[in-house]
């Protein structure tokens, strides 16, 4: 067991080991914390996300993009949230939400939301 206090928090589960709300992209992905080379109280980070293989993206449908278009207004339209714009890009395995919209007439895959 750790000496770091942030982490012994954890590790009782006095911090939850996943703090974010369930309709963030983080929900599920742990903590862990980075020790300090001085003995300094450890710095908590959110371990690696891994995005899903597109073969596995559940489709719920597909839009045309046009000028104007922003990953937040396509993901209000598709859910009503405009936050759940990550969802739109995990699905089209792009790091830059914004490479969704570079294209007008460009189509895109709207995934079904599973889960949280």
């Amino acid at each position: 067991m750790s000496t770091d206090p942030v982490q012994m928090l954890i590790d009782a589960g006095a911090i939850p080991s996943t703090p974010f709300d369930a309709a963030s992209r983080y929900h599920g992905v742990p903590l862990a914390v980075l020790p300090q080379p001085d003995g300094a109280p450890g710095i908590a980070y959110a371990r690696r996300r891994f995005l899903p293989a597109l073969r596995d993206v559940a489709v719920a449908g597909r839009v045309s993009i046009a000028a104007g278009d922003r990953p937040d207004l396509i993901a209000h339209r598709a859910y009503a949230d405009p936050a759940a714009w990550w969802r739109v890009a995990d699905a089209n395995g792009v790091a830059d939400s914004f490479e969704l919209t570079d294209t007008p007439g460009a189509r895109i895959v709207i995934p079904v939301v599973q889960g949280g």
